[in-house]
């Protein structure tokens, strides 16, 4: 994904940053802990699309 789109990308519901996932396959989003898809490429920005981060393990 771009850089320059990520910079400028924000989480809908709490408008807080948003980080690539290692996979490349999802946005995260810590303060809601939350993550969107990434289809070809594409962020899916809808907060219906979006699940729930899962629990780091330590």
């Amino acid at each position: 994904m771009d850089r320059k789109l990520l910079d400028i990308l924000a989480c809908p519901r709490c408008k807080g940053t948003l980080i690539l996932a290692p996979d490349k396959k999802a946005l995260h989003c810590n303060r809601c802990q939350l993550a969107y898809p990434v289809r070809d490429n594409i962020p899916i920005l809808l907060i219906e699309e979006a699940k729930p981060l899962e629990p780091r393990k330590k």
